[in-house]
């Protein structure tokens, strides 16, 4: 064969290979084919640029352009392959119209979770952690941070103040571990741990968010140490990308009206018409109804003049009931808005950055009550030395006005008597009608015109805050593995305000009115970290990870406040001038931690943090805290590989560890310290006046509670994570309880003193689930869920072994304990009588309660514990369902075990509380039909009622419009907040933290639309 020749077998081969790929090549081009066009995002909703979008099985395709757009020609049947670096391929069949959203490539990105000093690989955690991102957050007008979360995790519980437009919220994890210390969780914002209880979160606007994760266990807090026994709020904020040299805006606008959703239930003027009808049928029948409500008694020499008083205000009550429907006066539809904008770039390849601002302006639907703010941030994320040096800067600002409405008002809108009128005639106080007496001077007792309150009352106030944060992380370009960081964090911030009454309000009508201005008073704190971290991935037959990391934290605050005078109409000063304060306290640290994964499937994290702090005297100041984790990932384990194809996830984990409480009621109370009398209070010593010096309590022996918690978990993911699932169970114990307890008399300067005294201990079992049940081109439908069982009990509140076991009684109302801190109870239990009903009518039978110690008598020692604010169970359910461009989605919420004492119902639904003067009658709660009390029984289990409750916070319908033009992309969505409430509970609301409802604001139910720009 010569060097040229080709054997005729090769060459019939070639011929085969030809003919069959003209033949595959002439069938496809005889498909039908039609355009296919679509846009691509990414999570957030950003357009994703560069995407490959190819024919499956061909070499033909496209690529997204700058808006995230592509076109082209497909056959009919035909799927396209979407892939981008960092992202998960995505093979889906071709339509006309297509929106695709990319997601995270989990292989690629490990999906990492921000923890504390750090961020590590969800498959790797040992401890109990929840991320919530951007994209899961619920929707809606939201205020605050918290709002975005709320009901999306297992064991965190978030309740709002009451339906203010400047209504804070109260965060609660795995329900808190202490009594009197604080049971806010530390909340951290892009690295730097903020104040407890100072209001951080109303710095960050919704917008600027990008996730938020609970750290819940000791094993992820313990790494702060003195300020994670409530656990942690890590809040990363929204940052450049890299790559972006063409700038990218965002406008969002929502634009809001609230109207009241609920309200007391109240007698209405014909019920009412007919109890004072019945009050007045004769003058003996008056007399005999009056003196059994303990308001007039026949004997009185006045009771004749009192008796006319009353026939010339009411006569016969034929003509009553036909006045002032009172909560349509103070209560208004509140309209809000909220608007936002940002812009993202990169300045070359090495300065990524954005920028944004953002207003909201909402009014309350109490008539006066307003709120606005005004933030605005920028990130800037420069990296150099092939990035061996990064950078990341963080400054936000915000401005935040508020006024307040006197929420008085609202117990005037339920009891006030509808037969009076608004206005007065003469023009007397300011123009508002007000109940006098014969002299023409506001009658002691006498409940206020609150629209009047509303309108005469300017409580004013505004906050500015600035929180900046320069991290600085470098990587050894002679050892990669080791990085060195810093961050510095500085926050400042400054209020002040002003109040006024004029002297013509009734409510100030004695003292001349009010005038009052305060500030500006100044928060600042102070922040220094720097750790280094060593990691490092070793491969060979024995695969590992070492990741240890080692640093030290210095954090100072400081609140100073001026002295705020009060003056009357005349400028004299009132006994309201409240004192200057100087607080500063200090927090040192080091700590150390070891990440450690063996063969991907063994896991340990230990971890050590050493706090001192200043609220401490010397000797009490250092504490030690300690964890350890283990996991053991069993799906990577070879036997395991039979059921990877369903079961593609299975981690159990454990963690036990301590962290601490140093959040004492003062930064000073462990030395003694004196407080300066008020301008006004003098000692007289001849003819010279001086100011008087009064000692504080305090106890030198205070010193850190620490908190042991277990917690062990499992995690789960079936069908490839499209179904996972979290199951944790944990304990918690707190020792040295900082709690405010009863002293003898004499031994302090105060009857009562905070001390470490005590333990408490809880547990619970958590339970989250998460599921893509739907997963198709135009169709997709998830689901996720979390139920939470939870138990606290007191085990010790003794100040010694030998004391005597003792009832602390807490939950005042009206100079009455409603409820107890009791050992082997749950805190703040309700601590009643047992009411006694009548057994044919169902009926209460006023004043009699069960003689439970069986002593034949009813005395104090009768009161039982029933019940508490609690709830047993706490769920949450999300769901979203999607097709083409439309999405439906809601989230509700139940609390289920949880008692309330309705205080509203009691102070208004016995029959002494019509009267409680002769020239005024007030409206009487629907209970009174039930239980025709005569006077008030303040203590009777009667009024703790079932509040437990489910909610559908919103419902929200959204329209992914996709591009209007070529450089322009819209969204747009309705929203309704606050659905429904199905509860048996007979008050306004059944969410009320403390467990007494004292008259909340009502929440609003919301109606909002927005309208998205990206271009």
């Amino acid at each position: 064969m010569t060097k040229n020749s080709i054997p005729k077998t090769f060459l019939g081969m070639r011929c085969l290979v030809l003919l069959a790929f003209l033949s595959v090549t002439t069938s496809l081009f005889a498909q039908s084919t039609r355009k296919v066009s679509g846009n691509v995002t990414d999570e957030s909703g950003e357009p994703l640029i560069g995407v490959t979008v190819m024919i499956s099985g061909t070499s033909r395709g496209a690529v997204t352009d700058m808006d995230g757009h592509f076109s082209l020609e497909a056959p009919e049947d035909a799927k396209l392959e979407f892939s981008y670096v960092g992202y998960t391929k995505q093979v889906l069949p071709a339509s006309n119209t297509m929106t695709i959203t990319m997601e995270s490539d989990q292989k690629v990105l490990n999906e990492l979770v921000v923890i504390g000093y750090g961020t590590q690989k969800k498959t790797d955690l040992t401890g109990a952690v929840s991320t919530i991102s951007a994209k899961d957050f619920n929707q809606g007008v939201i205020s605050s941070p918290e709002q975005l979360i709320n009901g999306k995790v297992a064991g965190v519980q978030i309740v709002n103040s009451g339906g203010s437009a400047s209504a804070g919220f109260t965060i609660r994890v795995r329900g808190g571990a202490s009594l009197n210390a604080s049971n806010d969780p530390l909340i951290v914002i892009d690295g730097v741990p903020m104040e407890n209880g100072g209001g951080a979160m109303s710095l960050i606007n919704p917008s600027d968010i990008e996730t938020m994760t609970v750290l819940k266990d000791a094993s992820s807090t313990a790494i702060y140490g003195s300020r994670a026994s409530n656990g942690v709020v890590i809040i990363t904020t929204k940052k450049g990308k890299g790559g972006d040299k063409r700038p990218k805006f965002s406008f969002s606008t929502t634009n809001s009206i609230q109207n009241i959703a609920s309200s007391m239930d109240m007698l209405t003027g014909d019920e009412m018409r007919e109890v004072v009808g019945k009050m007045s049928q004769g003058t003996s029948k008056r007399a005999q109804y009056r003196a059994a409500a303990g308001i007039l008694d026949p004997t009185d020499a006045d009771y004749a003049e009192t008796l006319s008083a009353f026939n010339s205000l009411y006569g016969n009550g034929a003509d009553y009931g036909s006045g002032t429907p009172w909560n349509d006066r103070i209560y208004r539809t509140a309209v809000g808005t909220d608007n936002h904008f940002s812009m993202t770039g990169s300045i070359g390849n090495f300065m990524p950055y954005r920028v944004s601002l953002g207003y909201i302006h909402q009014a309350g639907i109490l008539d006066t009550d307003w709120s606005q703010l005004a933030t605005a941030s920028i990130n800037l994320a420069p990296s150099f030395f092939d990035n061996h040096l990064k950078l990341n800067i963080n400054a936000k600002g915000s401005t935040n006005d508020v006024r307040y409405a006197n929420t008085d008002a609202i117990w005037g809108g339920l009891t006030r008597d509808v037969n009076a009128p608004v206005h007065s005639k003469d023009g007397s106080f300011g123009g508002f009608f007000e109940t006098v007496n014969a002299k023409g001077t506001p009658q002691e007792g006498a409940l206020a015109n609150p629209v009047a309150l509303l309108r005469n009352t300017s409580n004013m106030k505004n906050a500015k805050r600035f929180v900046g944060n320069i991290d600085i992380d470098y990587t050894l370009h002679c050892l990669p593995e080791l990085r060195l960081h810093a961050t510095g964090g500085y926050d400042y911030g400054t209020d002040h305000g002003s109040y006024y009454v004029p002297a013509t309000a009734y409510q100030e009508y004695d003292s001349g009115g009010t005038s009052k201005a305060w500030g500006n008073n100044k928060s600042i704190n102070k922040l220094l970290t720097a750790y280094v971290n060593y990691h490092k991935e070793l491969s060979g037959k024995l695969p590992m990870t070492i990741d240890f990391t080692a640093g030290y934290d210095y954090q100072h605050w400081r609140y100073d406040s001026k002295v705020a005078y009060s003056y009357d109409a005349t400028g004299a000063v009132l006994k309201g001038t409240e004192a200057a304060t100087d607080n500063r306290h200090t927090l040192l640290s080091y700590y150390g931690r070891l990440n450690y994964t063996l063969l991907e499937r063994y896991m340990l994290t230990a971890t050590i943090r050493r706090d001192g702090s200043s609220r401490f005297a010397d000797g009490k100041q250092w504490g030690t805290f300690p964890s350890v984790a283990l996991a053991y990932n069993i799906a990577r384990e070879k036997f395991f590989e039979p059921l990877s194809n369903a079961i593609n996830d299975l981690k159990i984990r454990a963690s036990y560890g301590v962290t601490g409480q140093q959040e004492v009621n003062s930064n000073y109370g462990f030395i003694s310290t004196y407080t300066m009398s008020q301008p006004g209070a003098y000692y007289q010593l001849g003819n010279k006046y001086y100011y008087t010096l009064r000692p504080s309590k305090y106890n030198s022996n205070l010193t850190w509670e620490t908190t042991k918690a277990f917690n062990v978990g499992v995690d789960l993911g079936f069908l490839n994570n499209r179904f996972t699932a979290s199951i944790d169970y944990y304990t918690r114990k707190t020792d040295d309880l900082l709690a405010t307890v009863p002293i003898p008399a004499g031994t302090n300067f105060d009857k009562q003193m905070e001390t470490n005294v005590g333990n408490i201990k809880s547990q619970g079992v958590e339970v989250s689930l998460n599921c893509n049940i739907i997963s198709k081109n135009d169709w997709q439908w998830s689901v996720t869920g979390n139920a939470t069982w939870q138990r606290v009990r007191i085990t010790n509140l003794r100040t010694s072994a030998e004391a005597e076991n003792i009832n602390t009684e807490v939950g005042f109302v009206e100079g009455s304990p409603v409820q107890v801190l009791t050992e082997g109870y749950a805190p703040y239990a309700f601590y009643v009588y047992k009411q006694v009903y009548d057994v044919e009518s169902g009926k209460p039978i006023e004043g009699l309660y069960a003689d439970l110690n069986g002593d034949g008598k009813i005395t104090s020692d009768d009161r039982y514990r029933y019940h508490s604010p609690m709830p047993d169970w706490i769920f949450g359910l999300s769901t979203s369902l999607t097709y083409k461009k439309w999405t439906l989605s809601t989230s509700l919420r139940a609390n289920v075990g949880n008692y309330l004492y309705n205080k509203t119902a009691m102070n208004t639904g016995a029959y002494e509380t019509v009267f409680y003067n002769d020239y005024q009658m007030n409206m009487l709660n629907r209970s009174y039909l039930t239980t025709e009390f005569n006077k008030r029984q303040i203590q009777s289990d009667h009024y703790v009622e079932n509040a437990s409750f489910l909610k559908m916070d919103n419902l929200q319908l959204s329209w992914n419009i996709g591009p209007i033009s070529r450089y322009v992309s819209m969204n747009a969505s309705f929203n309704v907040q606050n659905v429904f409430t199905i509860t048996k509970y007979t008050g306004i609301d059944p969410e009320i933290n403390g467990g007494i409802d004292g008259n909340i604001y009502p929440r609003p139910r919301t109606y909002s639309l927005t309208l998205g720009l990206q271009f």
